[in-house]
Formats: structure tokens, sequence, C-alpha cells
């Protein structure tokens, strides 16, 4: 396996400890990047990460090549940028990488949620970034992990075919071809409208949370999420939330796959419903409710993923009121405006573009529009 790509992992949570991990027991070199020390402590003390996994997985203790909290060091001998972060910092940490970022560095988001890249591209344009950076995000994130400990992490599930897309998509082919080596299950995703509106987290995380959380706060999420937590009813939601992604997706002109169709691409799990397709993919099982509502699935997906869903629904007329309704509940439980906070068409860079003007866009780059905002 070719393993002269050098990687730099930004990110030490449970997606990012994976992923560090699993890039440094096939022999890449990685640095890992957290904005916060103490997170990284342990991790530098111990020079690596002890990954567990389930049977046939990787596991074993991946040895870094770097762990630090300054962003230039992060950037400075990385040719592939694993962009593992709550997408909620996607524009931040865009802020923080303008300066660093050199021709030739490819920057993948895992996952981009919904508008990812194009929230990140703004901000590059904004703060007057000229590098010719390689700029991706993947449809999900390709692990179903947890961490176990300070310098610990487990994957219950490697997914079988990731989709990615770049933006433009003319590019895609070049981020294929650049993370290969490592990760042969990326696939083409076509454009980042289809990566984003292909996101199955705005579906299956924020409302089985909330309709979940009298059980999260009198258990502390001590049931399985997918298993226990799936009824039918909560099913019947679900499926509601996804009839609604995929219109919005048939109005921008794209074929958005069904969250049934997903879990068979990316599990190979079947069923007649979605409650039968989620109980009857092996890798749900074992997988702990979260044991807060304080929990990235209601403090990013809903922002990063639901907000910019009817956001698109409402500029291109298509009815969101199921999405709305999961909205305005997780404002009211966590007394927060999502709406405002959340990933606005103006913060993505494509307010006030029509649906041709957009997909040219996210083909082709930028447009005359764009240029001028």
């Amino acid at each position: 396996m070719p393993t002269d790509i050098r990687y730099a992992v930004l990110g030490a949570g449970n997606g990012g400890k994976s992923m560090a991990a699993h890039l440094a027991l096939m022999g890449f070199a990685v640095t890992l990047y957290n904005r916060t020390p103490e997170v990284l402590d342990p991790i530098r003390k111990r020079g690596g990460i002890e990954l567990e996994s389930y049977e046939g997985g990787p596991r074993g203790f991946g040895r870094l090549a770097r762990v630090t909290a300054d962003i230039g060091e992060a950037l400075q001998d990385a040719d592939a940028i694993m962009v593992v972060v709550p997408s909620t910092a996607h524009g931040t940490l865009a802020e923080w990488m303008a300066p660093h970022l050199r021709d030739g560095q490819a920057v993948l988001l895992h996952p981009g949620r919904t508008g990812g890249c194009l929230e990140v591209a703004k901000v590059l344009r904004t703060a007057g970034c000229e590098a010719d950076v390689l700029l991706a995000e993947a449809e999900t994130l390709i692990y179903a992990c947890r961490s176990d400990g300070p310098t610990q992490a487990r994957i219950f599930r490697i997914k079988d075919s990731v989709p990615i897309a770049a933006l433009p998509a003319a590019r895609t082919a070049d981020i294929l071809e650049m993370t290969h080596s490592a990760f042969p299950q990326f696939i083409d995703g076509g454009t980042v409208l289809h990566t984003g509106l292909n996101n199955m987290g705005a579906i299956f995380h924020p409302a089985l949370t909330l309709l979940n959380a009298g059980r999260i706060e009198s258990t502390g999420g001590e049931f399985q999420f997918y298993i226990d937590g799936v009824t039918p009813s909560v099913a019947r939601v679900l499926e509601c939330l996804d009839r609604e992604r995929v219109t919005v997706a048939a109005a921008l002109g794209i074929r958005a796959r069904t969250a049934i169709e997903w879990l068979h691409l990316a599990y190979n799990a079947t069923g007649e419903t979605l409650h039968e397709a989620i109980h009857n993919q092996s890798g749900y099982r074992g997988i702990k409710a979260p044991p807060t509502l304080k929990h990235r699935y209601i403090f990013e997906d809903i922002p990063a993923s639901l907000v910019p869903i009817a956001a698109f629904g409402r500029r291109y007329g298509v009815s969101v009121e199921v999405i709305d309704s999961i909205i305005r509940l997780a404002c009211v439980v966590e007394q927060t405006d999502y709406r405002r906070r959340g990933r606005t068409l103006d913060k993505m860079g494509v307010d006030g573009l029509s649906v041709s003007e957009l997909n040219r866009y996210v083909q082709e780059g930028l447009t005359d529009d764009l240029e001028s905002s």
C-alpha cells in the first residue's frame, strides 16, 4: 500500500481519533490537531492512540508523527487535511486554516453535513485565501465509532461505500485518486449538493434524539440508540423527514437516495420499511444513546443539517413542515435560536442564486454572482 501521502487529522473526538489511529496503522504519517491542548496531552505522552474494532476490523496502537494544538504546525507538512470536527466549527476552522494553506493541499470535510464545502469556500474567499486548495466533503463519516478513553477509540463498523464530492465537482476525481490508498471505500458522490442533501445524519440524529428525550434524560442514554430508540412510530417520523429531504433535493434537480437506499449502500442492510432496515443493520447494535440532550446530534445536526435543508426548501418552493417542526422543537428544548445560528443561504454564499446558477457553481466553480459578492 503506498503510504507517501501525509495526513493531518483535525479534531480529536470520536471520529478524529479513530481516523488518525486507522491511518497510522496503515502506515501513513499522521499529524493530529485539536484546539484544546488538554485533550491532546495524554495522546502526546503515549505517542498515539489504541484502536479497538469489530471482528476483522483494524486494531492496534496507531503511533502518530505529530500531535499539536497549533494549526500552522498541523498543516505545514500535510498533503491531505482531514477535517473531523463538528460541522458547526467548519467556518471558524476555515478562518484559522486560511493563512496556512498552500497550493496542492486537499481539505476534506468528514462529513460536510449540508453546505459544508459551500460555507468553507465562502469563508476562505472572505479571508483572502489564494491558495489552490482541493476542497471536498464526504457524505457521511466513514466510521461508526466511539471514544473509549483519552487515548482509546473503537470502530464499530467501517462503511462499505462513502460518496464524496469536490467543489467544483470537476475535481472529485483528484481527491479520489489522492485518498484511494487509504480509503478505497470513497466513491464519486456527484456534487456537494448531492452529498449535502444525501445527509443521513439529518434524518437519523436530531429527531431520534428529541423523540427519545425523556428516556435519554431518565437513563443517561443507557439504551441502544438505533435499536431500542427506533420504534415503529419513531421510524414513521423519520420517514416523513426523509420524504421532505428527498423532495427538496428534487427541486434542485437531484435524485437523492432514500434512507432505506442509503442503509443498503452503506451497510448492505435491507428492509421493507425504515424501521425494519434500521433493525437489520448489525453495526448499530451496541451503540448507546447520547448521555444527554446537549449532544452533537442536536447542536450540530440541527444548525448544520436541518436548517440548511429547510432554507433550500423555502428558497425553492418546497414544504418542509416536519423538518421545521423538529427545528422548532430543538429550539424550545435547548432554548436556542438554531435558525439564526445555523447555516443560512447567506453563510453558504449562495443566497439569491437560481437553481441553474447554483448547479453551475457546484459543477464548475465561481459564478459571476459569487465573484461580486
